[in-house]
């Protein structure tokens, strides 16, 4: 029997990483899209001597024809897909007068439009199928807007909206939709950043202050093997100390 396939687009090197290994080391195939797929030769060389099976592809979510050719690709190379992970970030922080219409226009395209190109392709392949999981990426943004962050919780909730309406059509088809909202600081090199640049020292934090990448991997993982009689549409993740 050929190993299950996942499809991880925005397999960045945190969340993305995480994902990507812990369902390699549960056995798939992973397939992971980023746009420089050049970037992913460590983690698929990780995956690989740790046992694993792992593919890249350069591709651009925001591009009609990049998703649906790296769909065909997979599916005619690879084999029949039977999760995808939309893991696209664009987190960026304006005040609305300095968030120009290019910033707003982009992070849209990378959060929720990107996510109807790769939710409408999953629903093109996996849907005849009658069976797998399709799991979007959301953030305390999907939920609440917030004071410098016009263009990502419009995108976020834009994403959370097209992830309510893909569960409604393809939940009676047998495809598993999901919206994780991670209500977090996700401990990468991009929030220690950001912490540093308002004063906070993040090693001087609480242990477990910072959601560690492994814990989404985790909570995908759970979700992907849930028995169809009780689905989780939306799951909420955060650390113990993160103040709701």
């Amino acid at each position: 029997m050929t190993a299950p396939v996942a499809l991880i687009v925005g397999a960045g090197d945190y969340i993305g990483a995480a994902i990507a290994k812990r369902f390699a080391a549960g056995g798939f195939t992973v397939c992971l899209g980023r746009r420089n797929g050049d970037k992913l030769a460590p983690l698929i060389e990780d995956i690989t001597a740790s046992g694993g099976s792992a593919h890249g592809y350069s591709m651009d979510a925001r591009d009609e024809d990049s998703v649906a050719g790296l769909f065909n690709t997979i599916e005619t190379t690879i084999g029949p897909i039977e999760i995808v992970i939309f893991n696209v970030g664009g987190n960026v922080q304006f005040d609305i007068l300095d968030t120009t219409a290019r910033v707003f226009r982009k992070v849209w395209e990378m959060a929720t439009f990107s996510g109807f190109l790769v939710g409408r392709e999953t629903a093109r392949h996996l849907a005849p199928r009658g069976k797998g999981s399709l799991f979007f990426t959301g953030a305390s943004a999907s939920m609440r807007g917030n004071a410098g962050y016009a263009a990502f919780g419009a995108g976020k909730a834009g994403l959370r909206s097209l992830a309510q309406t893909l569960v409604k059509e393809l939940g009676p088809k047998g495809i598993h939709v999901a919206h994780l909202v991670i209500d977090a600081g996700v401990d990468t090199a991009f929030v220690r950043e950001r912490m540093a640049a308002g004063g906070v020292d993040a090693d001087s934090l609480p242990p477990d202050t910072l959601m560690n990448p492994n814990s989404v991997a985790e909570a995908y993982w759970m979700l992907h093997h849930q028995t169809r009689d009780g689905w989780t549409f939306e799951l909420d993740i955060r650390p113990y100390a993160e103040k709701w």
